[in-house]
């Protein structure tokens, strides 16, 4: 199993990053081994609707979304690990609302 954390920097020492769509980097884990790879996020500057997008692709695709990670991304790991994050129920970001 891997698991993602999105962060302002491009390794384990990086700020967990609190926004999903528009993050710097998602960071791309093996919460064993620690082994990771780290994404720049081509969509950090995009347009309007980044977050609620990018939860409804990764929960269609059965991707659980979880919410409550913060400090540093080896710091998220082991509170996922621990089981002391929670899932979200839905994009935590509100859609545009035109304005």
């Amino acid at each position: 199993m891997k698991i993602c954390v999105t962060a302002r920097g491009n390794n384990l020492e990086a700020e967990v990053d609190q926004r999903f769509g528009r993050c710097d980097y998602f960071i791309v884990v093996d919460p064993e081994t620690l082994e990771f790879r780290a994404i720049q996020n081509p969509n950090a500057v995009a347009a309007g609707g980044a977050g609620p997008n990018a939860y409804q692709t990764l929960s269609s695709l059965g991707i659980r979304i979880c919410v409550g990670a913060s400090g540093l991304v080896k710091n998220a790991i082991e509170a996922f690990k621990q089981g002391n994050l929670s899932q979200a129920q839905g994009s935590t970001t509100p859609k545009d609302s035109g304005k």
